[in-house]
């Protein structure tokens, strides 16, 4: 019945666990997306000046 009793402690961590990640990146993905899109328009910009004489 111990190892049941574990098992199930784990299930539930983990489930937990796994909600706590999901919350957090609901409430930071648009943040770390328009970070991420900022540094990506800002190097092809960089690049396209580099390259036109």
């Amino acid at each position: 019945m111990k190892e049941a009793t574990g098992e199930l402690n784990m299930t539930v961590v983990t489930i937990v666990l796994i909600g706590v990640i999901a919350a957090f990146f609901t409430v930071f993905w648009p943040t770390i997306r328009s970070s991420i899109e900022d540094t990506w328009n800002k190097n092809a910009n960089s690049q396209e000046n580099t390259i036109k004489p």
